[in-house]
């Protein structure tokens, strides 16, 4: 029994992990993997087969009612033969015709040069009138020549004062005037001489009695204008040198008006069309609505002006309760932008910004407008604020040291402010500001807001002068003219300091300062 116990207890039975056992053990997980992978392919080829089978049944399908209609076939069969045929003809035909070949390419060239000339044609009548035709009177030629004269010498002065302002820039001789002040004379010597360019194509246009071109060439003078009357007021700010913009834009005007009065006459029946639109729109209860359905409100002067207006007056009165409950606490500030009355014109053009950009995204989601509100405003606040420190040495708000601050212009929380404000807007504000704003007569609202518009920019002029003479004073500098002693007589120091509260000047901090010791 001993004997039979140790051949049992010999090697490879009695011991687990002997080399026999090992081997059945590799054995037979070799032979369970295999299975594995068989039943993997076996399914795998299962599926194709069905997947073959699937689009043999539908491809039998298709013979069976192709078979059904064998009308349907033999026309199919026709136009593929008939095609096969053209093809085979066309390319048999080509080289023993290669003349008539040609003439075809010809007439398809012949045909595009047409479709060009058509639309040359389209644009040239867009660009001329009837009175192209009438002899331009002698005071006009002379206008045109005035203007190529002057265009010529104020082209022949800006180019050479930039010159000699780049022989300073590589000098070094201008880097006392800062970054930013070297960068406005530039681009104000850049409009200056656009301004030229436009003037003299605007005296040759009409020498050659195309007047309804020069009137349209026109709208771009003005853009001009504006432009260098903006760099202007930073660079030296309000001078007699602003009043020569305002006498060739008065001038320009009245040329407009003259030179095509189809213009006018397409202006005013489009006031009359309009009138009878808003009066139809009136009795429909849709006064203000975008007539296309894109945005929610028409885009025009009279909506765009009164959410300026309302927008400013709000603003003003949220500010101030917010500054008077959380930023100092139990101290009233007057906050105000404008000269005259509650205004706070940043709130103002702010709303009229968003009012342009999200007009047609009032239906999307709130997250989409409030960072594209928080993007708006966070630039035109920065904007805003370069504006007035470089021009003015203003300054009204400082997010230096905030979150998110950006030069202390703007900063992450007044960003998310803006956000919060355009959702509440788009979404609540404009469609109950439209209900108000239709609660005016139809036939009173051009009338009253002509008059609002002008005492607005009454206001918005004197508050500039009255700015630009505060800042003189504080520079030292003598008051001489009568505009200087009328704003220092009725609106002194005290009195701008009073009414805003919120500003501070500092001369130094003016490009234009800097500018007149760099001089």
């Amino acid at each position: 029994m001993g004997k039979t116990s140790n051949a049992e207890s010999g090697p490879g039975k009695g011991v687990p992990n002997g080399p026999l056992e090992r081997l059945a053990r590799q054995a037979g997980e070799n032979l369970s993997k295999t299975r594995e992978e068989w039943d993997v392919e076996l399914r795998r080829d299962a599926a194709e087969a069905k997947d073959d089978a699937a689009r043999a049944a539908q491809k039998a399908k298709g013979v069976a009612q192709t078979m059904a209609h064998p009308s349907r076939l033999a026309k199919d069969v026709v136009r593929e033969a008939g095609r096969i045929e053209c093809d085979a003809l066309e390319a048999a035909h080509a080289p023993a015709h290669p003349k008539e070949v040609l003439e075809h390419a010809e007439d398809q060239v012949k045909k595009e040069f047409q479709k060009v000339a058509d639309a040359k044609e389209r644009i040239g009548e867009d660009l001329s009138a009837p009175i192209d035709r009438q002899k331009l009177p002698p005071l006009m030629k002379v206008y045109g020549w005035l203007c190529i004269a002057s265009a010529l010498v104020v082209f022949a002065a800006t180019v050479r004062a930039a010159v000699a302002s780049a022989a300073l820039f590589e000098k070094g001789a201008m880097e006392s005037l800062g970054a930013s002040t070297t960068v406005v004379t530039f681009v104000h010597l850049g409009v200056v001489a656009l301004l030229a360019v436009a003037f003299f194509v605007f005296g040759t246009r009409l020498l050659r009695n195309q007047r309804r071109f020069a009137a349209y060439l026109a709208y771009g003078i003005y853009l001009l204008m504006l432009l260098g009357l903006l760099c202007s007021l930073m660079l030296h700010g309000v001078t007699y040198s602003l009043g020569i913009y305002v006498a060739v834009f008065a001038v320009t005007v009245a040329a407009q008006s003259y030179l095509d009065p189809s213009l006018r006459d397409e202006r005013k029946l489009h006031r009359l069309l309009r009138a009878r639109e808003d009066l139809a729109q009136a009795e429909a209860g849709t006064l203000g609505r975008d007539p296309e359905g894109k945005g929610y409100i028409a885009l025009n002067f009279f909506n765009l002006f009164w959410v300026f207006v309302v927008s400013s007056v709000l603003g003003l009165f949220m500010e101030e309760i917010v500054h008077f409950l959380i930023v100092a606490p139990g101290q009233w500030q007057d906050r105000a932008g404008l000269l005259f009355g509650p205004f706070s014109p940043i709130y103002g053009c702010g709303a009229v910004l968003m009012t342009l950009f999200l007009n047609r995204l009032h239906k999307k989601s709130l997250i989409a407008v409030f960072f594209l509100s928080a993007l708006i405003g966070g630039a035109f606040e920065y904007f805003t604020s370069w504006f007035m420190q470089y021009t003015y040495g203003a300054v009204a708000w400082d997010y230096t040291g905030q979150w998110l601050s950006v030069g202390g212009r703007t900063c992450g929380w007044a960003m998310g402010c803006w956000g919060l404000l355009g959702c509440v807007w788009i979404k609540l504000l404009l469609p109950l500001l439209l209900h108000v704003i239709n609660l005016v007569p139809w036939n009173w609202r051009y009338s009253l807001t002509t008059a609002a518009a002008a005492l607005m920019l009454v206001d918005a002029v004197m508050s500039l002068q009255a700015l630009d003479c505060w800042y003189e004073r504080l520079s030292g500098q003598p008051v001489e003219t009568p505009i200087e002693r009328f704003y220092a007589q009725h609106f002194d120091n005290a009195f701008m300091s009073d009414r805003f509260q919120s500003m501070t000047i500092n001369p130094d901090d003016a490009a234009r300062h800097s500018h007149a010791k760099g001089v």
